[in-house]
């Protein structure tokens, strides 16, 4: 190939290895990470020596993980990311915090000098955010409670990358302790806000903006092109004030979450996003240096296991602590135990800064790299020889699709909800095909006679196999909002045949689904809340069918309320103003109504008033909300 162009050897070799690798590991039931890094050993130096540029090759592919980050910044709206700060900040902390402290002490035990050991601490216990968040998604692990707290501890360690890298050389020798001048600390951190500030305010007033421009021209290349700028300035810009590049990617995410783009920005950047990650994962294994392997094997593998069995215990003992349901807690050991990718940065950092050899450095690369190579091996196991024990222990999962369904009504969660609708079409002979993950009512659901399959209906090959394609109605019946929306979204994507009837858990989510343009929503506790206030008022003393003519009043009144403030979300002021008027409104019809029955009967006994309670005023002293205007 030496007559070849670079750019298109390149492409060859890096193409031909992942397309070779990845489906042979796939097909021996191994994942496609595993693929990517035997490829990349394959290619590289210790293998056919195809490539030997590797630093170079691992930079570049690094934009993979940035891409990923963003993606998964754009699925979490403002709102969801404010009640992950307990996981982020709280658990996030404990699992830096406990795992180093393990590492550390193990090695301080172990005679390592003080400063090489917390080094080696901090970088070991950092963890894969490209292979946690890569078998998470393959495994649709992210919406599990396991994977909402890894997710929340990778995020964490993006930031704390930042004070680690600022540690090392206060590390090296003859420089800890040396003073930094506050000139200089605060024209750091100047720059640090100055940046994150710009890209929250830019993304709230700019980006908007140019993206509606942009789309405006109607090239839909051009609005690729625009979607990779984005990132790349972003990272760009967070590079160049000493940030992590993925968790300003994250940021700006988060921040056109709420976008009218977002599924666009979506479709444009997951093909980019797959190929860079997969590019990383064979630098990756180009990268295990089997030179220091082979000089000291057994030291080499001391570490691997040592480290990888440290933090094991570690996160296991955290995650009875977080009370995770123990079918999920080896899962989330084993994917937050592997070394973390920010790792080289600080080994090598901290080999540039003398707090170790670079020997030392290249070892522990290599550790991290084989960790990492271990991982997906390691999640094999646990699936064959760890998870089975659980199934026999009575946590046994549901019967999944193994063929094609064919009912005309599919839904999606068999709660509370789901059931009542499942039961009433099967009164009726309508066949039905039912999906829900929680292992629990799977159980339930068996010994009654009803037959759920086991299965996450946010996965796409998954409602294909249910039938979605060939079905009338979806049911989406799940209680998680999150989930709820992107089965929708799903849908509408793929099958839009299909009508879709929704649970909506409060009229907040009623607004989301109705946004989407489902036009069957149901507020789950509605009805019943209506139906319970009528049987209030006749307990009162109040006629049944004046009872059932003040339920019926309000209504009306409350679904045109809803309708009324649906596109004020966004403005609390206009929308708490909004329902304090349509409450007063409420209030003079009511008491309109019972002056003008009243008239009617008897002078001293009004007609939505029972004996007593003439003259009670509707109740205004609590804040008002959507449900309880």
């Amino acid at each position: 190939m030496e007559h070849l162009p670079t750019w298109l050897s390149g492409s060859l070799i890096f193409l031909g290895a992942a397309v070779i690798a990845v489906p042979v590991s796939k097909a021996l039931g191994l994942g496609s990470i595993i693929g990517y890094l035997a490829g990349g050993i394959l290619i590289g130096p210790w293998g056919m020596g195809l490539v030997s540029d590797v630093d170079t090759i691992l930079h570049f592919a690094e934009f993979g993980v940035v891409l990923m980050l963003f993606l998964v910044g754009l699925e979490l709206e403002p709102d969801r990311l404010w009640k992950l700060r307990g996981p982020i900040f709280g658990w996030g902390s404990a699992q830096m915090a406990s795992c180093t402290a393990a590492i550390m002490v193990v090695a301080l035990l172990l005679g390592v000098p003080w400063r090489t050991a917390l080094v080696v601490a901090l970088g070991l216990a950092l963890s894969s955010t490209a292979v946690a968040l890569q078998v998470m998604g393959e495994r649709n692990l992210l919406r599990t409670t396991s994977g909402q707290a890894a997710f929340g501890m990778l995020l964490f360690q993006d930031v704390a990358a930042i004070p680690i890298l600022a540690l090392l050389p206060l590390l090296g020798p003859g420089v800890a302790g040396a003073p930094i001048a506050a000139s200089d600390q605060a024209l750091e951190a100047a720059k640090i806000i100055g940046v994150i500030g710009g890209i929250i305010v830019g993304g709230r007033l700019l980006i908007r903006p140019a993206l509606r421009w942009i789309a405006r021209s109607d090239t839909p290349e051009i609005f690729t092109a625009a979607s990779l700028l984005l990132v790349v300035a972003i990272a760009a810009l967070m590079h160049a004030v000493g940030l992590s590049m993925a968790l300003g990617a994250f940021l700006a995410g988060v921040l056109l979450s709420q976008s009218e783009y977002r599924r666009e920005l979506e479709t444009d950047i997951e093909p980019f996003k797959g190929l860079l990650l997969g590019l990383f994962f064979i630098a990756v294994g180009m990268s295990i240096d089997f030179g220091v392997l082979l000089a000291r094997p057994w030291q080499i593998l001391g570490i691997v296991l040592g480290f990888l069995l440290l933090k094991m215990v570690a996160l296991l003992a955290l995650a009875g602590v977080m009370r995770l349901p123990s079918a999920e807690r080896a899962t989330f050991a084993v994917l937050m135990a592997q070394g973390g990718e920010f790792a080289f940065v600080v080994f090598q950092t901290a080999a540039g800064n003398r707090v170790f050899s670079t020997e030392v450095s290249s070892m522990l690369i290599g550790a991290v790299a084989l960790s990492m190579l271990l991982s997906p091996l390691l999640l094999v196991a646990v699936d064959r020889w760890v998870m089975p024990r659980y199934q026999r222990g009575g946590q046994r999962t549901a019967e999944e699709i193994s063929e094609p369904q064919d009912a005309p009504v599919l839904i999606a969660g068999f709660g509370r909800f789901g059931q009542i609708v499942a039961r009433v079409l099967a009164a009726q002979s309508v066949r039905t095909t039912i999906l829900d993950h929680d292992v629990e009512m799977m159980e339930a659901a068996r010994t009654i006679g009803s037959q759920v399959f086991y299965g996450n209906a946010t996965r796409l090959d998954l409602l294909r196999v249910a039938g979605a394609a060939e079905a009338q109605v979806l049911v989406v019946a799940v209680d998680d909002v999150e989930q709820s929306l992107a089965i929708v979204d799903l849908a509408h994507e793929h099958f839009p045949q299909l009508k879709i009837v929704a649970r909506a858990r409060d009229v907040l989510h009623w607004g989301q689904l109705v946004d989407r343009g489902v036009e069957c929503v149901d507020r789950e506790m509605f009805e019943s809340s209506l139906m319970s206030s009528r049987r209030v008022l006749q307990l009162l003393g109040y006629p049944a069918h004046e009872a059932r003519q003040a339920a019926l009043t309000f209504r009306r009144h409350n679904i045109a309320l809803v309708e009324r403030i649906r596109p004020l979300r966004q403005d609390r002021e206009k929308l708490v103003a909004t329902i304090k008027a349509s409450r007063a409104q409420l209030e003079a019809q009511m008491a309109q109504e019972r002056t003008e029955r009243s008239a009617r009967h008897a002078p001293n006994e009004g007609l939505f008033d029972a004996p007593g309670h003439a003259s009670a005023p509707m109740s205004t002293t609590a804040p008002p909300s959507p449900d309880t205007a």
